[in-house]
């Protein structure tokens, strides 16, 4: 009989590092129907008591089919843990840096969403690199509702030696907080 090892028990077995991703790769994440129950999952966990995302006669009486989900509540449909990339990159992800969306049509209770992560970026440093991602969401009438971008800060799996001369600086520069731990030392978009 085998013994079980717990570091092996993973969703992704080959582990990525920053030199292991193209320009224009996708991850395509889980479609989800958003139904009343997220809506009222998502109203408690936001405290956002407005009635245009809980009550659907005040909604009717705007003009509007029927509750018209939050804004973030679409963005968080985008969150890379839903698919695959933060299993991928288990070992080289240093953090999550940024984000960034625009909201393009509303989204109602019914509707169902299609959201995908596509790399748009690739900055290199020293001994991480930045993976920029570009998100979407579309609808089931294949409208695009959200865009937006993330950028994740990856270790490298083979960095670069310093050239002479140069300082390391942790990610974000001086005086921004701590760098995430392993970071490598770089300062996020410069090598």
């Amino acid at each position: 009989m085998s013994k079980f090892d717990p570091a092996s028990h993973r969703m992704v077995p080959e582990q990525r590092w920053f030199e292991d991703f193209r320009i224009g790769e996708r991850f395509v994440l889980p479609s989800r129907t958003m139904t009343d129950g997220l809506f009222a999952a998502f109203q408690a966990a936001s405290g956002d008591n407005h009635p245009v995302h809980y009550d659907v006669e005040y909604c009717r009486r705007h003009g509007m089919p029927g509750l018209l989900a939050h804004g973030f509540q679409t963005l968080i449909q985008t969150a890379a843990g839903a698919g695959l990339f933060p299993f991928m990159t288990e070992e080289s992800l240093a953090g999550f840096i940024e984000q960034s969306s625009k909201f393009l049509a509303p989204v109602f209770a019914g509707d169902t969403l299609y959201a995908a992560l596509e790399v748009d970026e690739l900055t290199p440093n020293r001994t991480t690199g930045v993976v920029g991602l570009r998100s979407t969401v579309h609808n089931q009438r294949a409208e695009l509702v959200l865009e937006g971008r993330q950028r994740y800060l990856l270790r490298r799996k083979n960095p670069r030696p310093p050239t002479a001369g140069e300082v390391e600086t942790p990610p974000g520069g001086e005086g921004e907080g701590p760098a995430p731990p392993n970071a490598g030392g770089d300062r996020v978009g410069t090598s």
